[in-house]
């Protein structure tokens, strides 16, 4: 397919798991794309992946103000413009229950989780989507819907996106679509600590009776991108196996 023939994506948090997923689908379907992340050995071998004429990396910290205007500058040098953003990046340094929880950590997660989500956002409508238009999908967790024990932080990082995400959606209507996914367990490195060991054991509580895997969230954000949901905006959609079904878990 070439449905995005001619588009230039951003995709924070790419050099593995679903960001890369999200990379990967997005360049099967025509696009451009720039991948970030911390460390640049990992985005190397995902560039090559991707292939170098579809893709490029911009090393550093999510939440770092220059790393992010370096990155917006790359995709309109490199590939000439900048249509969308996807907004993958997220951290879950600690594991625990909330009330304990040093408050070092919680102010972290929502620095990269929320802050940086939003700065990202402000940077590439500043560079072009202000003027060209565009859509930005942000990737926020069921652990945002619903109490989520021992990660309640990250959920409440992950609720504060869904919100930012409606928030802006009303601000940058109508040139500017802005939505959401809320991922249940992927199976990927970040996620292992909650199925690592267990996995049927998990899986068995989710009606279709699997983890999911990033190629399930990258067809979602690329329909959210995509025309075909022309007429979606501050939406957030859970692919998340049937897990939140009414009468589920």
């Amino acid at each position: 397919m070439s449905r995005f023939a001619g588009k230039v994506a951003i995709v924070t948090g790419a050099s593995r798991g679903i960001g890369l997923g999200i990379a990967e689908r997005l360049v099967a379907d025509g696009a451009k794309v720039v991948i970030t992340a911390r460390k640049p050995d990992a985005l190397a071998e995902a560039v090559a992946h991707l292939g170098a004429d579809n893709a490029t990396f911009v090393a550093g910290a999510a939440d770092d103000a220059a790393h992010q205007d370096e990155a917006i500058a790359t995709a309109i040098d490199r590939f000439g413009g900048l249509d969308f953003l996807v907004n993958n990046t997220g951290i879950n340094p600690t594991y625990g229950r909330m009330i304990e929880m040093d408050l070092e950590p919680a102010r972290k997660i929502f620095e990269v989780n929320v802050l940086a989500m939003l700065s990202w956002t402000q940077k590439a409508y500043a560079a072009s989507l202000q003027e060209n238009g565009g859509a930005v999908v942000n990737v926020a967790s069921i652990a945002g819907l619903k109490p989520a024990p021992m990660i309640g932080m990250y959920g409440a990082s992950k609720s504060a996106v869904i919100h930012v995400t409606e928030e802006l959606a009303l601000e940058l209507a109508p040139t500017i679509r802005v939505n959401a996914v809320a991922p249940a367990v992927v199976k990927t490195k970040f996620a292992s600590a909650l199925f690592e060991g267990r996995e049927e054991e998990v899986a068995a509580e989710y009606p279709l009776k699997r983890l999911g895997v990033p190629a399930d969230i990258a067809g979602v954000v690329a329909f959210l991108l995509s025309e075909d949901a022309a007429w979606m905006t501050g939406k957030c959609l859970e692919v998340d196996g049937g897990l939140m079904l009414p009468g589920g878990v």
